[in-house]
């Protein structure tokens, strides 16, 4: 499986999945951003796309397009709290660096 959540990331995904009925599931997008390339950006689509590949891990369903998994095939979303804020990482077998702030990644 190309995606991969830890339990922690998928009780966050399910908690925010409740909160909007006509979500589909977590989408997973990245965007040219920061100072090293790559960004993730999340979102719960209303409907799928053509090109959108849907996997089922803990009850959850994650959507990526073919494009996407090309740079993030393989990675595994966790829920952490870092201080006092949460947030979802990403921890990405094809990324080859990360930008000091952890805001973009890039790969080969």
């Amino acid at each position: 499986m190309p995606l991969h959540v830890t339990q922690k990331a998928a009780d966050r995904i399910k908690k925010f999945i409740s909160k909007d009925e006509s979500a589909v599931g977590f989408k997973i997008n990245i965007k040219k951003t920061g100072c090293s390339g790559w960004g993730y950006e999340v979102e719960l689509p209303k409907s799928l796309e053509a090109n959108d590949i849907v996997y089922e891990e803990k009850g959850v369903k994650l959507i990526a397009s073919k494009e996407t998994l090309e740079v993030i095939d393989g990675t595994t979303i966790d829920f952490e709290q870092q201080g006092i804020n949460h947030v979802f990482v990403y921890k990405n077998p094809k990324a080859t660096g990360e930008c000091g702030c952890g805001e973009s990644f890039t790969t080969n």
